[in-house]
């Protein structure tokens, strides 16, 4: 099974070496964005990559790990109209999109179509006793559901606790393991 990321900061980066080093073979990454400094203290990316497409970089480090995995890539912009395009061959989508209103139209335009999809809901901070996971309809929803990055910093202990926790329920539902 095709698992999709859609966003490949601080979520989609560790899910996507998570679930790699699980086993997973087959990704889709789509994010339109380029590394800066300022990722590099929560996103699976290095000093050297500054400057280049997140998704590029992305498929390169996971190969690193596993050298025979499938991993497309599309560097665009996710929107409304072509989300359903773009995730078509995906059962399951992971949203690690940057802003409240983008997670709000992957999980309406891709509502009802018997998906998976998985989603993170205030990463930011460092408090991890507020995590917890909520069941909305055919999505799961990991995080403290307060802390947004416009309150408080991205810390990479939380992003990647949340990360960690949204790559279990993945590896579940993905029928991975039972």
């Amino acid at each position: 099974m095709k698992i999709g990321i859609a966003g490949a900061g601080g979520i989609g980066s560790n899910v996507a070496a998570n679930l790699v080093r699980s086993g997973v073979s087959c990704l889709k990454i789509i994010d339109f964005d380029r590394i800066e400094p300022s990722n590099l203290n929560r996103q699976f990316y290095f000093r050297d990559q500054i400057g280049r497409l997140k998704v590029e970089m992305l498929a390169e480090n996971l190969r690193r790990i596993r050298a025979d995995a499938r991993i497309e890539t599309m560097a665009v912009r996710i929107d409304a109209a072509n989300c359903r395009e773009i995730l078509a061959d995906c059962r399951l989508i992971v949203e690690g999109l940057d802003r409240a209103s983008e997670k709000k139209m992957l999980m309406e335009t891709l509502a009802g179509e018997g998906r998976i999809i998985v989603s993170a809901c205030g990463i930011a901070g460092h408090d991890l006793d507020g995590i917890r996971v909520k069941q909305l309809g055919g999505c799961t929803i990991v995080g403290d559901f307060v802390t947004d990055c416009a309150m408080a910093p991205l810390f990479a202990h939380k992003v990647s606790a949340v990360a960690s926790i949204m790559t279990g329920i993945i590896l579940r539902k993905g029928g991975y393991y039972d």
